[in-house]
């Protein structure tokens, strides 16, 4: 027995000296790959350069809180035009197709009208026969002054030229509504077809005649808007309306699309409430004239209220989980200690800061990379909890 215990107690010995017994399972020390223990997460120098991990450090900004508001894009009453006739016709030509650019004064139809055609020839003549008139009131006038004449046959001759002028004025207006210049108009180029054309600039929506058709008068012909004209119509509610102002900026997106996309300047208040509830419409101008928005879109914005000076991160450095909101200020090299801390007003990227617990303006704050570390930290207090 002695010759074979004497070998076992040496081994036990070198063992002993050697510092224990290894480690079957061989895991490396903690520090060499990162870990998250009390509140704190440690990381090693190739973690931090694998997820980009930057610090800075809080900074005194000019922030605005917002208030929430929704509404429409609508156009004002002088870019939307519905394009009609005064007088029926037939349609002979429709030289344009939906959804076209239309200049101001473009030709949209061509029409074909009997009582246009005679309220020209009656122009011409009653033209014409103002020309007599005038030459017959000049003699009447000569032979007045020679006391030639009754001065009644002088009167009867003013009277004619006025009724005469009266009658070509309003032929004239008339023809003017026709689009024809009656300055222009002679007996060679006299026509039963007058042109429709475009009061406004903007995008052909909608034709709702055919060729051929009898276009009745004052029923829409076309429908043209204008969507440089667009602007923003938000509901807000009878607490908040001390709040908004002229100049207030707004940022807003449309439907599949984040806040924020789009700004807007708020250029007027209304001063009554809706007919149908407790709010006021608050009218803001676009900034930018994106190709999507249309009118009729419905949109989600924020008004920039009142403005603050106050310290403020990067929106990237704070996280949160639940109700919680958080910062990872770095404690040492590779090591970053989780805060607790309130947000504030929020603007152009940055938000308000306000730790829970002392933190000096000069700290390290984790600013690209804190969701990392979120989830590193809730990984280790998973661990711990096992």
């Amino acid at each position: 027995m002695k010759k074979h215990f004497l070998p076992l107690l040496l081994a036990t010995a070198l063992l002993t000296a050697c510092g224990g017994v290894a480690d079957p399972t061989g895991t490396p020390d903690d520090h060499a790959n990162g870990s998250a223990v009390n509140g704190e997460v440690h990381l090693t120098t190739e973690q931090i350069a694998a997820i980009g991990l930057v610090t800075g450090q809080m900074e005194k900004r000019g922030l605005s809180t917002a208030l929430k508001a929704n509404g429409r894009l609508v156009l004002p009453p002088d870019k939307s035009a519905q394009v009609s006739v005064l007088f029926g016709g037939l349609v002979r030509g429709i030289p344009v197709q939906e959804g076209q650019a239309i200049t101001k004064g473009q030709v949209l139809a061509t029409m074909e009208n009997m009582e246009f055609l005679q309220l020209q020839q009656d122009y011409l003549e009653a033209k014409a026969n103002q020309l007599a008139l005038s030459a017959d009131l000049k003699r009447q006038q000569d032979l007045h002054d020679e006391r030639i004449n009754a001065t009644k046959t002088l009167e009867r001759a003013q009277a004619d030229q006025a009724i005469t002028q009266a009658k070509l004025a309003g032929m004239a207006a008339k023809l003017r509504l026709f689009g024809i210049d009656p300055a222009r108009l002679s007996a060679e180029n006299i026509s039963s077809t007058y042109a429709v054309r475009s009061p406004i600039a903007g995008n052909l929506q909608q034709i709702a005649v055919t060729l051929g058709q009898f276009a009745e008068p004052n029923k829409p012909l076309f429908h043209i808007v204008d969507n440089s004209g667009l602007h923003i119509d938000l509901s807000i509610f009878e607490q908040d309306v001390a709040r908004v102002h002229k100049g207030q900026k707004v940022v807003f997106g449309h439907a599949g699309e984040p806040v924020g996309q789009h700004t807007a300047t708020v250029y007027a208040v209304n001063k009554a409430f809706e007919s149908d509830r407790q709010a006021i419409l608050v009218h803001a101008k676009l900034d930018d004239d994106g190709e999507e928005l249309m009118p009729g879109m419905y949109i989600e914005a924020l008004i920039m209220t009142d403005s603050t000076r106050a310290w403020s991160l990067p929106s990237d450095a704070i996280v949160s989980n639940g109700d919680e909101h958080y910062i990872f200020v770095e404690a040492s090299p590779r090591s970053y200690k989780q805060m607790s801390v309130r947000t504030g007003a929020n603007e152009l990227g940055y938000t308000e800061v306000i730790p829970l617990q002392p933190l000096a303006p000069e700290a390290n704050v984790v600013v690209k990379g804190a969701y990392y570390l979120l989830s590193e930290l809730t990984k280790g207090t998973g661990e711990d909890d096992h």
